[in-house]
């Protein structure tokens, strides 16, 4: 079990780049850790939030994880056979939820988070049955674990089995309904997160940041800022792009649409005048970047905040 994590967390740290640590982010933010107690409180089932490219375990150490997961998570065997169903999970969850079956036959669920237009993460949740399990069931599966090779204490291993949780498919479909839900609002504040994100970055790049906040209306370029940062322009360009993830042109588009979010409460102010006041020089543009940012246009964006009638 450890050397195959080892060795997946060794790939995946070279393969992450900054879907992982936008995902690290989002699980230290207070509104994600919140959720993550409310549901497990009140479902009594781990929920994970993991990046595409990860290839962990997601629920193992986590609260109200299942015993006979935790107990197989310990064989190697069994966690391969667990980690070959993140990777279905992981290729047919790209656009909507999807719940799959393992081995054993626990059901685990994987609801996609989008950044825009881009899959960034899956929050999970499963581990449960969905009919309750039946001894012929259970013989089925120990004989399958005794195949694999896996020795496991017979009581501890029954004891955890019948003890798994069973949620209706009722129960279930409300459930996944729930982490949609969920999932649709991470993904409306995974943008902030991007342009608030400065944990440890050299001080040039806070200065930067701080420039383009107070000149974002403005026909900004990079040799300007870098300028305002008494840097060359090459150099700032290969330090902005390592310290926020993001192309000089990509930071101030998030930046300008975070204004925009703001301005669109307004039901008094046109989406064209909008754009033109966060200093997008063309409505077209600044409709094509908004969408790309948020997975939605201006219009509708602002009809989903339900502020009453608004000017487009």
């Amino acid at each position: 079990m450890t050397t195959i994590l080892a060795e997946t967390n060794s790939s995946t740290n070279n393969q992450n780049g900054n879907n992982g640590d936008l995902i690290e982010a989002l699980n230290s933010s207070k509104i994600y850790q919140d959720y993550e107690r409310a549901f497990s409180e009140t479902t009594g089932l781990p929920v994970s939030l993991r990046s595409v490219e990860s290839w962990q375990l997601p629920h193992h150490g986590k609260r109200n994880e299942n015993p006979l997961c935790s107990m197989m998570a310990e064989k190697s065997r069994a966690c391969a056979a667990c980690l070959r169903l993140q990777q279905k999970l992981s290729e047919q969850a790209g656009d909507s939820p999807v719940t799959l079956t393992c081995e054993l036959g626990l059901c685990d669920t994987a609801v996609p988070i989008r950044l825009g237009d881009k899959l960034v993460g899956f929050l999970q949740t499963g581990q449960v049955f969905r009919k309750k399990p039946t001894t012929a069931q259970f013989d089925r599966t120990a004989k399958l674990v005794a195949q694999w090779g896996v020795e496991v204490d017979k009581d501890r291993f029954k004891t955890a089995y019948f003890g798994s949780k069973v949620l209706s498919n009722k129960q279930y479909d409300a459930m996944v309904n729930l982490i949609g839900i969920f999932a649709q609002h991470i993904s409306m504040v995974t943008n902030q997160i991007v342009v608030q994100r400065d944990n440890h970055e050299p001080a040039v790049i806070t200065r930067a940041k701080e420039f383009i906040q107070q000149n974002q209306t403005e026909d900004l370029s990079l040799g300007q800022v870098a300028k305002a940062v008494n840097t060359s322009t090459f150099y700032f360009c290969k330090m902005f792009k390592k310290a926020t993830g993001l192309n000089f042109t990509e930071y101030v588009s998030r930046v300008r649409v975070e204004k925009a979010k703001n301005l669109l409460l307004n039901p008094n102010l046109r989406i064209s005048e909008i754009a033109y006041e966060i200093g997008f020089q063309s409505l077209t543009h600044f409709n094509r970047v908004f969408k790309k940012i948020t997975g939605q246009s201006p219009t509708e964006y602002r009809g989903h905040l339900k502020i009453g009638p608004a000017l487009n």
